[in-house]
């Protein structure tokens, strides 16, 4: 796959088809999982996050650390595969990122990570899919 990654113009409903409620209430409705409800915290082999509505690969788990704040975190994304946006529903604004294929929203991004970026890519574990090394990346989702 290329970084020239094109966007997908999918209807709601279309994704909907496709993904289980919890994935599609914080992929496509910016819900928020419960913290330490995602089994994908823990998950310490070596592979590839994905994201669970459209495949595209999003995070390696050489970038994966334990944040302590029961979701999963990394601190860095595979380069050109995220977008991001101001929000502020908590009131003070954050910096929401999400998968930059499908928009899927994916979590937060704050700068209290550690080295070598500094920052914490604070992620619903139901928005993503683990693959583990060695089995193959499933096709991108048209």
């Amino acid at each position: 796959m290329t970084d020239d990654i094109s966007t997908l113009d999918k209807s709601l409903d279309d994704w909907r088809a496709v993904v289980p409620d919890e994935s599609f209430d914080v992929l496509f409705e910016h819900a928020t999982e419960a913290p330490g409800s995602s089994p994908l915290d823990g998950e310490k082999r070596t592979g590839t996050f994905v994201c669970a509505a459209c495949h595209l690969p999003l995070f390696e788990s050489s970038g994966k650390y334990d944040s302590g704040t029961g979701w999963p975190s990394f601190f860095a994304p595979i380069a050109g595969r995220l977008g991001f946006q101001r929000d502020f529903k908590m009131i003070l604004p954050r910096t929401e990122y999400h998968c930059a294929r499908c928009s899927g929203h994916q979590g937060h991004v704050f700068k209290d990570g550690p080295p070598p970026t500094g920052e914490r890519y604070c992620n619903n574990g139901v928005a993503l899919r683990f693959v583990p090394e060695g089995e193959p990346l499933p096709e991108l989702r048209d």
